[in-house]
């Protein structure tokens, strides 16, 4: 913990939270490795967390991405939160959680000015661009058998061209957000994740398939899909079904494929040089 004054005040965001987030705890520090490895350490330590929790860090030092990949970051040029949530399960059900916490974001930052789509199964594209990046990793609750969630967001809002250049790719950035005060911003996502949130432990994913789709940046769109840097895929992405796999209609018919540590790219043909990375 650092003695830095940080940019969120939870008492603040507590203030301007809605019902639906009403009981989610929040913290904020300047700096830690990873606000998700902080929550799930704390989960692996049975009896530490009795709800959910919001946890944000001005600085991460080891920042993550999907599949193992950094997440690079300036001092005050991203959001980036983690937020504990149990879930009633069963773990199955959980595959389409990504996609629903993408719609929820998506939705909020569309809302207060800033138009997004998203690339499956949940990073947001700003002009092509990501703007911002989820990862979601869980755990079984050893005494009652509940999944616990940990729902990691970095959401560029300003852009140094230092970081672009160490990042090596054009990314995007929402400085509109980062006008806005950041209390404020944060109990706007919050507010919306916990409610989708709440919604996706009743009725899992199938609700938000339509609004995913209606999101979706690469609709029609001929991809490929990787693993290792092999293609096991090509054809053209059609959207998401019930349970949040990728539709793909390919030259031997329609396949359906689960998120994994998979990457989509747009094929090479489609590409205009901005493909966003996974």
């Amino acid at each position: 913990m650092n003695n830095h004054s940080t940019l969120v005040s939870p008492a603040a965001v507590t203030a301007l939270c809605a019902a639906s987030a009403s009981h989610v705890a929040i913290e904020a520090v300047f700096e830690t490795g990873s606000t998700n490895a902080d929550l799930l350490a704390r989960l692996n330590d049975l009896g530490t967390l009795s709800g959910p929790l919001l946890r944000i860090a001005d600085q991460q030092s080891a920042g993550r991405g999907r599949a193992g990949r950094s997440w690079l970051s300036a001092p005050g040029a991203a959001l980036m939160f983690s937020l504990a949530w149990r879930f009633q399960g069963p773990l199955h059900r959980m595959t389409g959680l990504p996609m629903a916490v993408g719609v929820a974001l998506a939705e909020t930052i569309a809302g207060l000015g800033v138009p997004v789509q998203i690339k499956w199964p949940n990073d947001l594209l700003k002009g092509g661009d990501k703007l911002a990046g989820i990862l979601v990793e869980t755990c079984v609750d050893k005494t009652d058998g509940a999944i616990w969630a940990v729902i990691g967001t970095g959401i560029n809002l300003l852009m140094p061209d230092a970081l672009e250049q160490q990042i090596g790719r054009s990314v995007a950035a929402a400085p509109w957000l980062a006008q806005m005060d950041r209390n404020a911003l944060v109990a706007a996502l919050l507010n919306r994740l916990a409610a989708v949130l709440a919604e996706f432990d009743d009725t899992g994913f199938a609700p938000f398939a339509e609004r995913w789709n209606a999101l979706h940046a690469w609709h029609g769109r001929e991809v490929v899909l990787l693993d290792d840097g092999q293609v096991l895929q090509q054809g053209r992405a059609v959207g998401v079904d019930a349970i949040g796999r990728l539709l793909l209609d390919t030259a031997g018919g329609r396949v359906e494929v689960l998120s994994g540590d998979v990457s989509l790219r747009l094929s090479p043909e489609q590409s205009t040089g901005n493909t966003p990375c996974s």
